[in-house]
């Protein structure tokens, strides 16, 4: 019997199965992606550029208790921390909504309430580290400041230092290898402690303080240019993230290497793909939220209220039942998984994982070991999701995070399947995830945009 090789599944890339002119739209599609990353460092910074972004193409602030009608093109700022974009189209509404739902915050170090301190003629930031990171990659690079200040009588600050070149960085300090040979003998957690993630800011003392005088002339500078007291801490968020920008990797231009790809390489696509799309009768909903890297709680989180809530308002007001839209919804969870890397072959289960450059990657459950934490679509929804995919040409691929009891990771997935919505992760394969630094392929983002443009459209 002759082999028919159409029988077979095989990941090919995008090289292979879309051609240079779909490559050439990619490279052209990220840079635009660039700008937003160095633009957005926080979910708070990320939220201000999709609604710059949303009010160019037409869309309008939206509160509970306003008027929705067929057509609309809103957006409901929660917070100043996440987004919901909503296009309400023309069918009934018991039909359901195309929802992606992607994160905006991305691992950090985030400043302590009381943070700043003088030890041995130098300043430092006390921190708590933001999600899961090595702590070791942290040290010895050039970082930023970023955040807002509540002052007690209401008044926002906006802080923003170390992105511009005449700006100074934040910096925390390493061991010298000279001195760090008892190291060799311990773990890991052991040498790089979270309360040795100190971030030094000064070492000048102010003439004629004689306690803490560098201490005195940080807050000197921080109260001259912004106007604030050590007491506003209180009242504070301000995280360290890496000061630099997002740049291309590899001679041939194919690749980005930026702080927070990890989740905003899924919620650019989600957001530019929803605002792209053109379809009017379909009522979709881009989701972009925070709090997704310290399990989704919170009033900004995925596991607040806020979309049932959105879901039941949109219901109301179009005559529909909330039940009955929530039923026939369906999302895709966009969020990114692991690039199989040969650096570190050992953790991956090569044939379910995702491959660099073959596309946005399909995942039907996250988890860890037994699918513990994960809503598993059914195959019913992965069916209909390789079908809106393939339709559009779309270049995908199968993937898993790593082999079964090595590890693990959630997304927010099951919280959007827990309100009775068929969801499917879907996104963008990462390399050092979670690093300061995370590395993608230009092809794999423009092909997430692809997939989330016919998923509005379907």
């Amino acid at each position: 019997m002759s082999e028919n090789k159409n029988l077979r599944y095989e990941k090919k890339t995008v090289y292979e199965l879309a051609g240079a002119t779909v490559v050439d739209e990619a490279y052209e599609y990220a840079k635009n992606y660039v700008k937003f990353l160095d633009a957005a460092k926080t979910e708070r910074e990320a939220v201000v550029e999709s609604v710059r972004i949303a009010e160019a193409a037409g869309y309008r602030a939206w509160n509970f208790g306003d008027p929705i009608n067929a057509g609309d093109k809103l957006y409901y700022n929660n917070r100043g921390k996440n987004i919901f974009l909503m296009r309400i189209g023309t069918e009934n509404i018991n039909n359901g909504i195309r929802i992606t739902a992607a994160h905006i915050d991305s691992p950090r170090l985030d400043l302590k309430p009381v943070p700043l301190y003088e030890e041995h003629g130098m300043s430092f930031f006390k921190t708590h580290y933001y999600g899961g990171v090595r702590k070791y990659q942290w040290l010895a690079m050039p970082l930023a400041l970023h955040g807002v200040v509540v002052k007690q009588d209401g008044t926002v600050v906006d802080v923003v230092v170390g992105e511009d070149e005449t700006d100074p960085v934040m910096y925390i300090t390493d061991l010298l290898p000279h001195l760090a040979r008892a190291q060799g003998s311990k773990s890991i957690n052991e040498v790089f402690q979270a309360e040795k993630l100190n971030i030094l800011v000064g070492s000048r003392p102010v003439d004629g303080e004689e306690k803490d005088a560098v201490k005195a002339g940080v807050l000197n500078y921080l109260y001259e240019k912004y106007g604030i007291a050590e007491d506003d801490f209180l009242s504070a968020e301000l995280s360290i993230v890496p000061a630099a920008k997002a740049r291309d990797v590899g001679f041939d231009r194919s690749m980005i290497c930026a702080y927070g790809h990890d989740d905003r390489v899924c919620a650019y696509p989600s957001l530019t793909a929803m605002i792209d799309s053109t379809d009017t009768k379909h009522t979709a909903m881009c989701l972009l939220v925070d709090k997704e890297e310290t399990g989704s709680d919170g009033v900004t989180g995925m596991q607040s209220s806020l979309i049932v809530d959105v879901i039941a308002e949109i219901a109301k007001a179009l005559g529909g039942n909330e039940a009955a839209v929530r039923a026939n919804s369906k999302c895709l969870s966009s969020d990114v998984t692991a690039t199989f890397d040969p650096n570190y072959a050992d953790v991956y289960e090569h044939r379910n994982s995702s491959l660099i450059g073959c596309g946005v990657c399909l995942c039907k459950y996250t988890g860890s070991g037994g699918k513990g934490g994960t809503s598993d679509a059914s195959a019913e929804m992965v069916g209909w999701t390789r079908r809106f995919l393939n339709e559009a040409g779309v270049v995908w691929q199968i993937s898993e995070l790593g082999k079964t009891d090595v590890g693990g990771g959630g997304t927010v997935a099951k919280y959007m399947a827990n309100h009775n919505i068929d969801t499917i992760d879907i996104g963008v394969g990462v390399l050092s995830m979670h690093a300061p630094y995370e590395l993608i392929a230009k092809v794999d983002l423009y092909e997430a945009y692809r997939a989330f443009k016919a998923f509005y459209q379907f």
